[in-house]
């Protein structure tokens, strides 16, 4: 095998445009990883913000953006015991997704669903794992209750979409266009929200209100989302697309008793993220199994052209962006 492989790095904090190809040193597993053939790279706005300057690397993690891949596994660290060599697998990854390989711990790595294509696997691990822990493990919504979520046709909001309508939620999204909102409601939102000309929090005080609102934008959104919560109901908070600081009323919040949480995935520990993964493992990939929810794709492009992935992740999009690694790569 070689010892070096393409990959892409941030030669310099700024647009797309410093997304560069180079040739790196293939890594070597450590105790309890394995080392991927990375087929199929997902794009996400995490690896936006590292390229821009606005969310470094936990340390330890590779500097390499990429924080979730599809391809088989190349070769096995020390003390794991599940998985073998040419096993094919999608993986969460603390970085480095975008190289042809890559190393993750063994207990991120989930088997490519029944059927799927490994492009489509590229897209799961970021999106389930977010949506999982903050809507179903923290949120605790349950069947029957309602749930919006903002940013409807983004990877996260197209998941949250699938995956909320599938166990039994009342699913609100809103999004920015007419075909975007029927966009949302093709996935099992019961109504999509064109947040440019409607109020979202006059269209769910009309519904009855949220049990739970997930919402990756901030700013002006949160009192808006305060008030479009029930008594007892729930935000959380997974990003700041308009800004992480705000001024809020708690009176309201102490009153009606409302929740107020959030998280980022990629500094959690090795142990927390394992515990999600084993989570969708049972409850979620059944679904994947038979087809009953899938990954929206957008658009694919090759490794070596990243700087345009990046630019149609900033531009107008409907799911995920995915980029293609080792050619001829397989399901």
């Amino acid at each position: 095998m070689n010892t070096t492989m393409r990959a892409i790095e941030i030669s310099t904090l700024g647009g797309p445009e410093v997304l560069t190809l180079c040739a790196r040193p293939i890594p070597a597993p450590g105790v309890g990883e394995v080392l991927i053939r990375v087929a199929y790279a997902g794009v996400n706005r995490p690896d936006a913000l590292q390229r821009s300057g606005s969310y470094a690397p936990p340390p330890g993690a590779s500097d390499l953006p990429g924080l979730e891949a599809s391809g088989h596994i190349s070769a096995i660290g020390p003390g794991v015991a599940a998985l073998r060599e040419g096993d094919a697998v999608c993986a969460l990854l603390p970085g480095g997704g975008y190289a042809e390989y890559v190393t993750a711990p063994a207990s991120h790595c989930l088997p490519i669903p029944s059927g799927m294509p490994l492009e489509q696997a590229a897209c799961l691990p970021e999106t389930f794992f977010t949506v999982w822990s903050n809507v179903f493990m923290a949120g605790g919504l349950k069947a029957g209750q309602t749930f919006l979520v903002h940013g409807g046709t983004s990877g996260i909001g197209t998941t949250a979409i699938q995956l909320a309508h599938r166990f039994g939620a009342r699913v609100f999204a809103s999004a920015g266009s007419y075909e975007k909102v029927k966009a949302c409601e093709s996935l099992g939102a019961e109504r999509g929200i064109n947040y440019r000309d409607e109020d979202f929090v006059t269209v769910m005080t009309e519904a009855g209100r949220a049990d739970l609102i997930l919402d990756m934008v901030g700013g002006s959104y949160i009192p808006r989302n305060i008030k479009s919560l029930k008594t007892g109901g729930r935000l959380q908070m997974i990003a700041f697309l308009d800004g992480p600081k705000v001024d809020l009323n708690f009176a309201e919040i102490m009153v009606r008793r409302l929740t107020i949480g959030g998280t980022t995935l990629r500094p959690q520990s090795v142990a927390a993220k394992a515990a999600i993964a084993e989570d969708l493992r049972a409850k979620v990939w059944p679904l994947l199994d038979a087809g009953r929810i899938r990954p929206v794709i957008d658009r694919s492009f090759p490794l070596a052209d990243a700087a345009a992935a990046h630019t149609a992740l900033e531009a107008d999009h409907i799911g995920k962006i995915v980029m293609s690694v080792n050619e001829g790569a397989t399901s």
